[in-house]
């Protein structure tokens, strides 16, 4: 997967699994190849109709916007929406379990789902990877599809939401996937998120003499001071 069945299969779309592999590929990273395909995602978007006009329009504006900008751009844009915060990650199951251990026995689960139709995934690539995922089910009957993408509408609208706060283009991508799903595109308003560096910060060692101490921002730690006689042995 990874991207690769979405670019290599573009060519013979069948229903809407034409369209779902060019989302699938707009969401990955924006590498050479990745943009050398480019134009056939037009095509395609353009010969399968299956997204509203409007979408649609949205779309290959979008795609047309990629080739004609600076490759470095592109990449450097991609990494500051998708990797610079929690609220637009691409990795599902972030969304819904966090770093707790409930997140492990999903992704085994859902690796299963795809082994079972045939399909396994790029080494290094986690299943709950939004394009990953949107491979699968293009791979899926047109019932089946629609229903795996609803199980993971409320998830699709938070992104949704999330990208439409930083008035992102990408928010077109995900717009049309909730389509696709037979939902309405209602972003969800963001809660508000510290970035990955601030809440990866530690506490410095030695911040001074403060209720800070050694706990984490914003974390009250009490203080315990006692008189100097006490501290000497003498008398309180």
């Amino acid at each position: 997967m990874s991207g690769r069945l979405a670019l290599n299969a573009l060519r013979n779309p069948v229903g809407a699994r034409g369209t779902l592999r060019v989302l699938s590929a707009l969401l990955t990273y924006p590498d050479a190849p990745m943009r050398s395909h480019l134009p056939e995602m037009a095509d395609v978007l353009r010969g399968e109709r299956a997204l509203p006009a409007a979408r649609e329009s949205e779309l290959i504006a979008f795609i047309e916007q990629l080739a004609r900008t600076d490759p470095y751009e592109v990449e450097a844009e991609y990494v500051q929406v998708f990797d610079r915060g929690r609220g637009t990650s691409l990795h599902l199951f972030e969304h819904v379990h966090g770093d707790s251990r409930d997140r492990g026995p999903a992704m085994i689960d859902l690796a299963q789902t795809y082994a079972q139709a045939g399909l396994d995934l790029a080494p290094g690539e986690l299943p709950d990877f939004l394009p990953a995922v949107l491979e699968f089910v293009s791979t899926q009957p047109a019932r089946e599809a629609k229903s795996f993408l609803r199980e993971t509408a409320h998830i699709l609208a938070a992104i949704f939401g999330a990208l439409c706060d930083r008035a992102s283009p990408y928010a077109s991508v995900l717009g049309a996937v909730l389509e696709l799903a037979g939902e309405k595109a209602l972003p969800v308003a963001p809660a508000p998120e510290e970035s990955l560096d601030e809440s990866w910060t530690e506490p410095p060692v030695f911040a001074g003499c403060s209720t800070q101490g050694q706990a984490r921002p914003a974390m009250p730690q009490p203080i315990h001071v006692m008189p100097r006689n006490a501290q000497a042995g003498g008398p309180a």
